[in-house]
């Protein structure tokens, strides 16, 4: 069964991104980022990647699942297919259709529909975001791993990791990761 990882990058103060929903303001740090490309190098949008894609340069995961925010970041700067070299799912209730044949929309219950992703998919599949679908998917216990890019910066406000209270997760440390930059990579099994 596949894993379903919630790999996001947050503040130091639990935000994924500004309140208006825009995340410029994380710092870049080369080295950071280079341990970034080097882990999971799908997990960087195709226009971002030098040279061509494919999904044989996967390292992890098969598939990627986004709330409708998340994914409105990208197209609204014209991109409709961030992830090609994975299945892409948007949640989404307010959505009428997907602005790319390569992204399903998912409109059913977000619980139902990872359940039978996990037990069909042959790689893992990466919750990318939506402190909404993130929340849910806790709520549901269907979230076995977090994965923290953790930034030097204190956003004050904004999108925290999950949009609301879901009861306590335990979580086990698998590996920590800190850059002369501030920045660390914490990578957590959910202790069941």
């Amino acid at each position: 069964m596949a894993a379903l990882v919630y790999y996001v990058a947050t503040s130091v103060d639990g935000f994924i991104a500004r309140p208006d929903g825009s995340f410029g303001d994380f710092p870049w740090d080369p080295e950071f980022g280079a341990h970034l490309l080097d882990t999971y190098p799908e997990t960087f949008p195709a226009h971002l990647r030098s040279g061509p894609v494919s999904a044989e340069g996967n390292r992890r995961f098969g598939a990627v699942l986004m709330g409708r925010h998340t994914y409105e970041v990208g197209v609204d700067a014209g991109v409709v297919s961030p992830y090609p070299t994975l299945r892409q799912f948007v949640f989404s209730t307010r959505l009428r259709e997907s602005p790319s044949p390569d992204v399903a929309l998912v409109r059913e219950d977000a619980a139902e529909v990872v359940t039978r992703l996990k037990r069909e998919e042959a790689r893992d599949v990466w919750l990318c975001g939506g402190a909404v679908l993130a929340a849910s998917l806790f709520e549901a216990g269907l979230v076995d791993e977090v994965v923290v890019k953790l930034n030097p910066v204190l956003f004050g406000a904004g999108i925290p990791l999950l949009a609301r209270p879901v009861p306590t997760v335990a979580l086990d440390l698998r590996d920590l990761r800190r850059f002369p930059s501030g920045h660390a990579w914490l990578h957590y099994d959910v202790r069941r």
